[in-house]
């Protein structure tokens, strides 16, 4: 299996570009049904220790239904698979141009979210216009055993979150392991409840929000992924949802740009316009560099030939 890994403002992607099974030519989301499903050990053996890492993210490419898309791609981690991400995208579109796939200027990408535009700067920057956007709840609160009540947004960026703002934690390095531990308490508490999306989706990312470290940022995040690692870019659906939260309070005019800090500090520029459907289309602008390309190996004799699983 050929891979090309990189990194988003840390976070790290490994596309994959050949040796996966074959999902078939169907829509891109019944390709990630199956993918989630009959395949459901093959794709966490990508990201899994010992050959991948925490927080990994899979990018498996898959021919396009739309003909006017440079390629379709499914995203998973150990935890899901995934309807967009939004730091894989830019990890994507960095990796086609240092392929020659692509070049500088527009491009489409079909997701399983729907097709989404990737505008390649240079090498390693990107913006990355998303799905529609939308705040389909506001201050939720959910009581979470151990900790107490939990108030905030439930918003869709390409996946679903719980944002709160501002943390019962400050948002710091420090408090990762804390931060960690309340978020998927809350998510757990969430799922329970039957709080989550307009159709009973469940939410399966939380984010926590604090002052930003940089005075040029309008505030840090915690972001906690489906696998219980946390984000260490901004997140890109996480942007999304939060710039729909902020437009649909009025706390962000259309146009607006904003700086969005991680809770390793590094950054996002988010803006948006409005949409078709009464949410926002945003636009996400990171930096994203190849660190490796490689061959991944499976022998049929390795024990962790799936991963190390506890």
């Amino acid at each position: 299996m050929h891979v090309i890994d990189s990194h988003t403002a840390g976070e790290p992607t490994r596309v994959i570009l050949d040796g996966f099974p074959d999902l078939g030519s169907g829509p891109l989301s019944e390709r990630a049904a199956l993918l989630a499903t009959r395949f459901y050990d093959d794709y966490r053996a990508v990201v899994l220790e010992p050959r991948g890492q925490v927080a990994m993210v899979g990018a498996l490419l898959v021919p396009p239904v739309d003909p006017t898309c440079v390629t379709g791609v499914i995203y998973f981690d150990v935890g899901a698979v995934l309807g967009m991400c939004g730091h894989g995208t830019i990890g994507l579109a960095v990796t086609l141009y240092h392929m020659g796939r692509i070049g500088t200027g527009l491009h489409r990408i079909e997701t399983p979210a729907g097709v989404v535009t990737v505008d390649v700067q240079d090498e390693s920057t990107v913006t990355v216009t998303n799905i529609e956007s939308r705040r389909v709840a506001v201050g939720v609160t959910v009581e979470v055993p151990e900790f107490g009540p939990m108030t905030g947004d439930v918003a869709y960026g390409g996946n679903w979150f719980f944002l709160v703002d501002p943390s019962p934690i400050p948002v710091i390095p420090e408090n990762i392991r804390q931060l960690t531990d309340l978020a998927v308490a809350t998510r757990t508490a969430l799922n329970a409840q039957k709080i989550g999306g307009e159709n009973g989706e469940p939410v399966d990312h939380v984010i926590f929000y604090g002052p930003a470290g940089d005075a040029a940022a309008h505030s840090r995040n915690f972001v906690l992924c489906p696998d219980d690692a946390y984000d260490r870019s901004p997140c890109g659906t996480g942007c999304s949802a939060r710039l729909a939260c902020l437009a649909a309070a009025g706390q962000l005019g259309e146009g607006q740009e904003i700086v969005q800090e991680s809770i390793i500090g590094s950054t996002y520029r988010l803006s948006y316009r409005a949409g078709h459907k009464g949410g926002v289309i945003p636009s996400i602008t990171g930096q994203a560099y190849v660190m490796s390309v490689a061959e991944l190996v499976f022998h049929p004799n390795d024990p962790f030939r799936n991963g190390i699983i506890l």
